[in-house]
């Protein structure tokens, strides 16, 4: 069953997220701030991050980073209130991203994402000619 992380947000979001979540069929952590995040990364493998940009206790940046080293196939989906960093430049800002969305995004919406992106990866290597 595929993992995944939230990170950050405000408590009432992340809980909406996870119930969304769960109901895809997905293993649901729910992480408040950096160290939290850290620790699930260093014990489990993770699929998807889901990851608030502007954590209240730490930085959404460093828990990215941590994950590139930790769990490298594990894909962020970085949710952010700006729309700098919402206009693509978020993936020349961290290698593991592969999504961007704002934080008044339908949750159903993040759900199906999330579930879309917590699919095995297929690697080339993988097709069939």
């Amino acid at each position: 069953m595929p993992r995944v992380l939230i990170v950050g947000g405000p408590d009432n979001i992340r809980w909406i997220w996870k119930t969304h979540l769960d109901q895809q069929g997905l293993e649901v952590h729910v992480a408040a701030d950096e160290d939290a995040a850290i620790e699930f990364l260093r014990r489990m493998d993770i699929d998807v991050i889901v990851l608030d940009v502007m954590l209240s206790h730490g930085a959404g940046f460093a828990v990215s980073d941590y994950a590139q080293f930790r769990r490298p196939d594990a894909r962020v989906i970085f949710v952010t209130r700006d729309d700098f960093l919402s206009g693509g430049a978020i993936f020349q800002l961290s290698a593991n991203a592969c999504a961007a969305i704002p934080a008044h995004f339908r949750p159903a919406d993040m759900a199906a994402m999330v579930a879309h992106y917590a699919q095995p990866q297929r690697r080339p290597a993988d097709k069939v000619a």
